[in-house]
């Protein structure tokens, strides 16, 4: 991911961007698979430590298939949601 956005090129906007990806990505995956009902300020919280946690991913990210793996992380659970939420509406 890291070569397709020209780290090689200008290092300091690809790892901006890979940042931001991986961020968004996260979130996505952890609202997905994780997400709990919680009152707003705890999960203001936890948003916060989910984005300054992202920044160590994002170096690993550089050299690692990080950003890769949260897509087909996030692909999986898309698609389980998608068929749970069938089940339901059959059943229900």
């Amino acid at each position: 991911m890291a070569l397709l956005l020209g780290i090689e090129n200008d290092p300091v906007r690809a790892f901006l961007l890979l940042y931001l990806i991986i961020t968004v990505l996260s979130i996505i995956v952890f609202k997905l698979g994780f997400a709990k009902r919680l009152p707003p300020l705890k999960s203001a919280l936890i948003y916060l430590f989910l984005i300054i946690g992202c920044m160590p991913l994002a170096f690993f990210g550089i050299g690692l298939p990080v950003a890769e793996g949260l897509i087909v992380a996030a692909l999986i659970l898309i698609i389980y949601k998608v068929r749970l939420y069938q089940s339901k509406k059959e059943n229900g």
